[in-house]
């Protein structure tokens, strides 16, 4: 891990393509089924579900992957290429482990394994343990630059599209979606077109747009200009009543109203929460407060930013009996960790990130209040919330000027411009980088990212015009901070 530079982010490992050897996927591999198997997950003869998103860098990766289970003697099952909540929903429910082959939303010069136990994510404890596996490569199987050599064919496709699909047919009923014109802004999303099955499915008129056959980073978080322009665009014929898309893997939403404005993940979450009737909410420090303010459940967990700390958070108000349990993250991945009865229909737990369930929640609220997603956001708290990255920071200089914040937040904040903007500092929570509350009630958030060398920056604010103006300044005193 350490010569190669590939390291575990908040949800995986990830690095550089070039770092990402055959060698380097196949050793991890192999030290996640070691790991495994002092769990008594996995043996010689247990199969291991495969899939991969559409980055130019996936299939070799896949190759090493199924390599790796061959050489432990394990059964890979190529699910090919599918959204990562649709190769889950198939391992969970066999109760086998599975990888999903991604870099989510980051740049293609980047990718990245998710591996998952045989009835959930791998948490970080598992990441622990997993480092202090000893693994041994084959002798002959790797060249000096530690390409595969030998010859490894993928198993057969296992189509295992039909049952996520008919996850949601099977709760929310073939009508749901009847009357609504929805765009699907396909890019580069590996579930482009399983999104189209599923609106179809619902009884919806879907329309494909924007595909790309080059790999498109859709960053939920940090919504590209770009993506802004073009669903203004898309929207200004009226004939749209919402646009759906998702991030490279297909496990996070991005979904604009009926005038093509995208709305934020965490927004997005308590939509999802207040439509599934949930009892306990577990979301990230960086989520909008607004959770809080309208009262959607009596229990709500804040963790640490990534997919693992919510599963985690979730599980443990299942074990207090605080069901139904949810969580979801800034992004807009919503997590199950406990099944949905609703008029006689239940629907499973799926306790990893997945971008349908909420697009659909919110959809089908709008629709039976017969009204937009434009309306349907006007009856939460008003709250917003903006993110940006400042890229191409190294994570230890991050961690540096961080460590400096820490020391004195009234004093750096003062010459960073925030008191200025936002007046005194009236709380810091710590949880996951440093988030400043203020007396005015703004909030600015830094936090070094996980899974690339950026900085991260959320703002929130009481509207959406002083969030974007808190926003800029903060990206601004920020990078001539770090300069």
């Amino acid at each position: 891990m350490v010569e190669s530079g590939v390291a575990f982010g908040t949800s995986g490992a990830r690095g550089l393509v070039t770092s990402m050897t055959d060698a380097v996927c196949f050793a991890y591999t192999v030290g996640y089924l070691k790991h495994l198997q002092t769990l008594g997950e996995f043996t010689p003869g247990t199969s291991v579900a495969i899939a991969g998103d559409l980055r130019p860098s996936t299939p070799r990766i896949l190759r090493a992957c199924a390599a790796a289970i061959l050489w432990m003697e394990g059964q890979p099952i190529n699910c090919g290429f599918v959204p990562t909540p649709a190769l889950s929903l198939y391992a969970f429910g066999r109760g086998i482990p599975s990888l999903m082959v991604t870099g989510s939303h980051i740049p293609d010069d980047r990718n990245g394994i998710k591996f998952n136990r045989a009835h959930g994510e791998f948490l970080k404890s598992d990441e622990a343990a997993m480092r202090h596996e000893d693994v041994t490569l084959p002798d002959g199987w790797f060249d000096e630059h530690g390409a595969l050599k030998i010859d490894v064919a993928v198993p057969p496709l296992t189509d295992v599209l039909p049952e996520y699909v008919a996850r949601y047919v099977d709760f929310f009923g073939p009508t749901a979606l009847s009357g609504l014109k929805l765009g699907i802004y396909q890019h580069s999303a590996v579930g482009r077109d399983v999104l189209v099955s599923v609106v179809e499915a619902l009884g919806g008129e879907a329309h494909p747009l924007g595909r790309s056959d080059v790999f498109v980073s859709v960053d939920t978080e940090a919504v590209r200009p770009e993506d802004v322009v073009l669903a203004r665009d898309w929207t200004q014929t009226g004939q749209f009543d919402a646009i759906l898309t998702t991030d490279g893997d297909s496990d996070r939403p991005l979904l604009a109203d009926q005038n093509g404005r995208w709305l934020r993940g965490d927004v997005l979450g308590i939509l999802a929460a207040r439509k599934l009737g949930a009892v306990s909410v577990t979301t990230p420090v960086s989520s909008n407060t607004a959770l809080e303010a309208s009262g959607v459940a009596p229990f709500v967990q804040r963790t640490r930013i990534g997919s693992p700390f919510v599963v985690s958070g979730m599980t443990d108000a299942v074990e207090k009996g605080n069901v139904p349990s949810v969580g979801y993250e800034a992004n807009g991945g919503f997590l199950l960790a406990s099944d949905i009865e609703h008029d006689g229909r239940r629907l499973v737990a799926l306790p990893t990130r997945d971008a349908v369930l909420p697009m659909l929640c919110a959809l089908v609220s709008a629709r039976s209040g017969q009204s937009g997603l434009a309306e349907l956001l006007e009856t939460l708290p008003p709250r917003f919330t903006v993110s940006d990255r400042l890229k191409d920071v190294p994570t230890e200089q991050s961690k540096a000027r961080l460590a400096l914040l820490r020391e004195d937040v009234p004093a750096v904040s003062e010459a960073l411009g925030f008191a200025e903007a936002c007046g005194p500092v009236a709380a810091v929570d710590e949880t996951d980088g440093i988030r400043m509350t203020f007396e005015r009630g703004d909030i600015i958030h830094l936090r070094p990212s996980g899974n690339a060398p950026e900085l991260r920056v959320y703002v929130e604010s009481a509207t959406s015009e002083r969030a974007e103006q808190l926003l800029t300044l903060a990206l601004e005193s920020v990078r001539r901070w770090m300069a």
